[in-house]
């Protein structure tokens, strides 16, 4: 994979992790499409400068079946992942390609797959039923997969979660209103 298409699949595939959060009095419903701002960066190595990215994002479907586009400031579609069961296809300005699932283009991309199923749950600010959970009261919120995913300001439509363990990744996440 070229290194354009990594780094515009790069934010793509992190807004999966985890693209936003609700407003303070409700929680975004299944089925509703996630739209904000979000910021990734990865951490390869200690000390050395991490790669960063930031772009618009629109999340829609569950981890079954969806699709999620990455904007620039001027609202041009820099990448977008459309998923169904046994396919998913990553569309940039330079290529299309295939992959049989999720973990296969995060592992392309990063080197490694990161949790998407959960990822849907994290947004709405809840751990994924699929695997235990631990709460961390600190940062009012909680740990699940290896990822500390911190609500303190999920009243103000922010997430952060951060995977400490290498490459270190750390993803902000905002919601529209």
């Amino acid at each position: 994979m070229t290194h354009a298409l990594r780094r515009l699949a790069l934010p793509l595939l992190l807004a999966l992790l985890l693209a936003a959060c609700s407003s303070v009095p409700r929680t975004p419903t299944e089925g509703e499409i996630l739209s904000g701002r979000l910021s990734v960066q990865v951490e390869t190595e200690p000390g050395a400068t991490p790669r960063a990215v930031s772009a618009a994002f629109e999340l829609s479907g569950d981890p079954r079946s969806g699709r999620l586009d990455l904007n620039n400031p001027l609202g041009n579609v820099m990448a977008q992942a459309s998923w169904a069961p046994g396919s998913v296809v990553l569309k940039t300005p330079q290529a299309t390609t295939d992959y049989p699932d999720l973990d296969a283009l995060t592992r392309e991309v990063l080197g490694e797959s990161l949790p998407v199923a959960a990822l849907f749950d994290w947004l709405r600010g809840r751990p994924w039923p699929g695997a235990p959970s631990q709460p961390d009261p600190v940062a009012a919120g909680f740990e699940q997969l290896g990822w500390a995913v911190n609500l303190a300001r999920f009243d103000e439509g922010w997430v952060t979660a951060r995977r400490t363990r290498q490459p270190v990744v750390t993803v902000r996440a905002r919601l529209d209103r």
